[in-house]
Formats: structure tokens, C-alpha cells, sequence
């Protein structure tokens, strides 16, 4: 409850004098986090120039190399990333070399097709027809020829006597292992039966989908193919042999039966979990691995060899799911998603099962990370990295970012606006909040050593001031209060300043007060420590129907 000051708000003196104050009204527009500077060209390159104390904050070597931009955009005191802008799929904005690669794939995967050659190959005639009822009809046929000669011979025995007496059985024997020896390699029987079952209309051209997407006559089937182009350089060949691969072990992996299947494994959606979006639209993907720390989920992933192909089901279950459900291949859609890995206690240098996964992944589905960012990273992920770096592509690697512990909330705002971010990576996006909506921008501002910062929200009408505030890493003290315009009224105490230690709970600070008259509300944040502070802050103002 509030408590009113006894002394009255004309004749009261500051208590503090403010180093620092941002005036927040209802009339002002401040600059939020999710909007760029107005002078800042969207279209041009950006990069980031890193102040000196943000050394823990590791990037790929080919971002080292870069020259240092001449004008960093910035959005509420965070630095923003260049913006991911996804490859066209119209093949009227591709290069001319691009077009012609692309052209190329679809003449080889259209005769691949009409060709079945993505199909198992037939059983070959040889086995098709049994080799024991050849012979048989060849022995059939001879005695066939026996049986007249026979008849012959006693008909006209003097015709087959030979000149010097010899007698005529002989003959006959001879006669009839000749004609036997001349039937059976002839074996017309089978050649005229094999010849038969050749004519006839052609097999109809085999369809292929994947992803729910048709190779081919499909106008999300070009975003498709261009994956695969991009994933070998546009190398044609590569491209078509990286296709049929993937459709071969999406068959073998049983993949479309697999989006039915009930796997049980229910604990694994905080594992991996998609919330909200990046600055651009695509899904973002979070993965959880230090939940692994919990050895009866572990052991329930990776216990036994049963087990790890469990959760490899799963999780191609769970990346399908969200391909066919949150991306759209149609040209100009978002086919792409953000990952954000998070390397917080998880259970040591990748393993065997981890990195099987990784290189399946590579194989079967490129080009669905529009990002990939890495947080928490402790020094060994490091040297994995450089394990399997000379398995990356140039343009795979050239998306990976990565930050240690103290710079992580910083780097995924370079890329996700905070309202949009859980709030256990350092966020404003909380479960089951009622007031705030991912819609409701947050605003971001830093805080230096040995400074203030003091939020005014300004009240013109009577309503209920509802506000949500956090500050990274905490050590700071806060206050609320409402100082009311008529010169004859009462300061209220709303929140009585106290110390927030660092790892404080809630992360999130909530509250509301009602107003009554006008006046502003004050929040105010003192950084007594000797290091920046990061600020994240949101408020809106409400009638008293509206809360909930």
C-alpha cells in the first residue's frame, strides 16, 4: 500500500539531485529498442564497434578481420546487429550464374524423376525368371522329338537303314541328342515372354517431396532447390547428389511417419523450445542444453543406445514440425529460423551423440538457420568449434556468433528486441503475463557508474500505471513514488527505495499503482557500483477494467 508523505509535495525539498534523468511522457515517443536511428541507412552494412570492456564477447574469425564500420546503429542503448536478410527465391532477382545453376538442377531432377530414380531399383530379369523351368521346357520339347522319330522309324524302317547296315536304333539316338543339343540353348519360350512384358505405356513421372514441398511444379519448390544450390556453391551436381541423399534418408528415417508418432518425451520441450521472433520475422529456436545437468532427464535422452535414437527422433520430429508449421517457402516468405544455443552448464565438450546429430542436421537440412548464436560459451566450445569448423561452408560459418556469460543478454538483443526474449536469458517476455503482450515494445538504455536514471510517466487522467522493470546483473537500488501536479498535494511513496543484489528475485520487477488525479509517476534507478548497468523497462497506462 501506499504511504503518504506527511509534509506536503510544495514545501518538500529534493532528497537527491539527479545525475542523470530521462523524461518519459505520454506525449514523447522515446526511442525504443526495436527501431533503428532515422539516418540510418537499413540497407547498408553496419558493424558493430565494441566498447573496451566487452573483451569477453567472442565473434568468428571473419568478423575479427572486418574493418570497423564508420557509424554503429544503435536502438535504446543497444548496439543492433546488420540485419539477416534472406537470399531471394525469385528467379527473376537471382544473378544470371544463379539462374542458370538453378535452371540446370531442375532439367537434371526432372529426368532424375521421369527416370524413377529416386525410387529402389527393380529386381533384374535374371532373378524374376527361375532357370529350372527353362531347362525343363528344353528336356520337354526334346522328348517331344523323340516321340515321332520313333513313330517314323517304324513307319518306313527302310529309309532309316544306312548304307553299311548299321542298325537303326543308332540312328535314331544320334539323330535325337542332335536335335535335343540344337533346342536347348534356343529357348525361344522366355525371350518372346520378356519381350511381351516390355510393351506397354511408360511408368508415370515419380513425385518427391520434401518438407511437404514438391521438387518440382511447385512454386515453393525453387526456395527448396536453392537451399541444397547454396549448401554446395552452387555446384549442380553436388546440389543433385546432396537432393537424392536427403530423400533417400528420409525414407529410411521414416520422417513423414514420424510426425504422428507419440514419442513420450514431454520434458524435452524446455530442452528446445520456439519463442517469439527475430527483428526480421524468422522463428527463433532455443536450445537449452545445461537442462541436460538433471541426470534422470539425461539419462533419459542418453542412457543407452535406445534411448539416444529416442531423442534423435524427437528432435527431427520437433525441427519438422516446425518447418511445415512456421516457415513459408513461397517466394518472398520466411524460410529460415533463428538458433540460439545456450552452452550454460551444460554437460561438458560435446558428445559423440551431439556432434552425430550436428553433421545429420548439416546433411539433410541446409540453409534453415538464418543465425546461429551462441551463449554462455565456455572457453572448451571454443576449441570444438575449431574441430569442426573445416566442415562448415564459408557462408555456414559466416553466420555463427557467439558471447560469453557476462555479454550474452547484449549480443541476443543485437538480433531479438527483449520483449520478444525469455525472460531466463534476460528478456522481458515472462509466461502467462496479462499485461504486457510480446507487442508491447521494452525500452533499453544503459546506466553508468555512480549514476541515476529516473523514468517519468506522465498522467493526464485518472487510470491505473502498470510497469514491468529489470536491470541486468542488478547490485542497484530502486524506488518508486508519484508526485501529484497540484502544488497543494501529497508525494506518494509507492515502492520504498531498497537494494536489488545481483541475481535478485524476481527477475522481473511488476507493479501498478492507481491514479487519482494528475501527476507522474517516478521510478528511479541508482547504479552505486563501478560498473554500466543495463536497464530494460516497459509501462503502460490502463483503466482500472483493463487490469487483470
Amino acid at each position: 500500500m501506499a504511504e503518504e508523505n506527511q509534509s506536503r509535495a510544495a514545501d518538500a525539498s529534493p532528497a537527491k539531485e539527479v545525475v542523470v534523468t530521462e523524461n518519459v511522457v505520454e506525449a514523447a515517443d522515446p526511442v525504443k529498442s526495436v527501431a533503428p536511428e532515422p539516418d540510418e541507412d537499413p540497407k547498408k552494412p553496419v558493424q558493430e564497434k565494441a566498447p573496451a570492456d566487452e573483451a569477453e564477447t567472442m565473434a568468428t574469425e571473419e568478423e575479427m578481420k572486418k574493418p570497423a564500420a564508420s557509424k554503429d546503429a544503435t536502438a535504446g542503448g543497444v548496439t543492433l546487429a546488420v540485419a539477416f536478410k534472406e537470399e531471394g527465391s525469385l528467379s527473376s532477382d537471382l544473378p544470371e550464374f544463379e539462374k542458370e545453376a538453378l535452371d540446370e538442377l531442375k532439367q537434371l531432377l526432372h529426368s532424375a524423376l521421369a527416370n524413377r530414380e529416386f525410387s529402389p531399383p527393380p529386381l533384374p530379369p535374371s532373378e524374376t525368371v527361375p532357370a529350372a523351368p527353362a531347362a525343363g521346357s528344353a528336356e520337354e520339347k526334346a522328348e517331344e522329338v523323340r516321340v515321332p522319330l520313333e513313330e517314323t522309324a517304324q513307319k518306313h524302317p527302310a529309309e532309316t537303314e544306312g548304307e553299311k547296315g548299321l542298325p537303326v536304333e543308332d540312328d535314331d539316338a544320334k539323330t535325337v541328342e542332335a536335335i535335343a543339343e540344337t533346342v536347348v540353348p534356343v529357348a525361344p519360350a522366355p525371350v518372346a515372354v520378356e519381350e511381351k512384358a516390355l510393351v506397354g505405356p511408360p511408368p508415370p513421372t515419380e513425385e518427391v517431396l520434401i518438407w511437404g514441398v514438391p521438387l518440382l511444379g511447385d512454386e515453393r519448390s525453387d526456395t527448396v532447390l536453392l537451399k541444397f544450390l547454396r549448401a554446395r556453391d552452387f555446384k549442380v551436381k553436388d546440389a543433385l547428389i546432396m537432393i537424392k541423399n536427403a530423400v533417400s534418408w528420409r525414407k529410411e528415417f521414416g520422417v513423414d511417419k514420424l510426425l504422428e508418432e507419440d514419442l513420450g518425451l514431454p520434458e524435452l520441450e524446455k530442452v528446445v523450445f520456439v519463442s517469439g521472433v527475430d527483428r526480421d520475422g524468422h522463428p527463433v529456436c532455443y536450445n537449452a542444453y545445461g537442462e541436460f545437468q538433471n541426470k534422470e532427464l539425461y539419462e533419459k535422452a542418453f542412457g543407452d543406445e535406445e534411448n539416444q535414437k529416442r531423442f534423435l527422433r524427437w528432435r527431427i520430429q520437433y525441427l519438422e514440425k516446425g518447418i511445415r508449421h512456421l516457415l513459408d517457402f513461397k517466394p518472398g516468405g520466411i524460410s529460415a529460423m533463428v538458433q540460439v544455443t545456450d552452452l550454460k552448464n551444460s554437460p561438458g565438450p560435446l558428445k559423440k551423440e551431439f556432434r552425430q546429430a550436428l553433421y545429420l542436421l548439416l546433411d539433410n537440412y541446409p540453409e534453415f538457420a538464418a543465425k546461429q548464436v551462441f551463449i554462455n560459451v565456455p572457453w572448451w566450445y571454443l576449441a570444438f568449434n575449431r574441430m569442426i569448423s573445416p566442415f562448415l561452408t564459408q557462408r555456414t560459418k559466416g553466420k555463427f556468433v557467439f558471447a560469453g556469460p557476462s555479454k550474452s543478454p547484449e549480443t541476443l538483443f543485437r538480433f531479438i528486441a527483449p520483449e520478444q526474449v525469455p525472460v531466463q536469458f534476460g528478456g522481458m517476455k515472462g509466461e502467462n503475463d496479462s499485461n504486457f503482450a510480446v507487442t508491447d515494445a521494452a525500452y533499453v538504455t544503459n546506466i553508468k557508474p555512480s549514476t541515476k536514471q529516473i523514468i517519468e510517466i506522465s498522467v493526464q487522467e485518472p487510470c491505473t500505471v502498470v510497469w514491468e522493470l529489470r536491470v541486468l546483473g542488478w547490485n542497484v537500488t530502486f524506488g518508486a513514488e508519484f508526485m501529484p501536479s497540484s502544488k497543494d498535494g501529497y508525494t506518494v511513496i509507492v515502492e520504498k527505495t531498497r537494494k536489488m543484489a545481483a541475481g535478485a528475485e524476481p527477475a522481473v520487477l511488476k507493479n501498478c499503482f492507481k491514479v487519482s488525479e494528475l501527476g507522474k509517476v517516478i521510478l528511479t534507478v541508482d547504479n552505486c557500483s563501478s560498473k554500466r548497468k543495463m536497464l530494460l523497462y516497459r509501462y503502460k497506462l490502463m483503466k482500472s477494467s483493463e487490469i487483470s
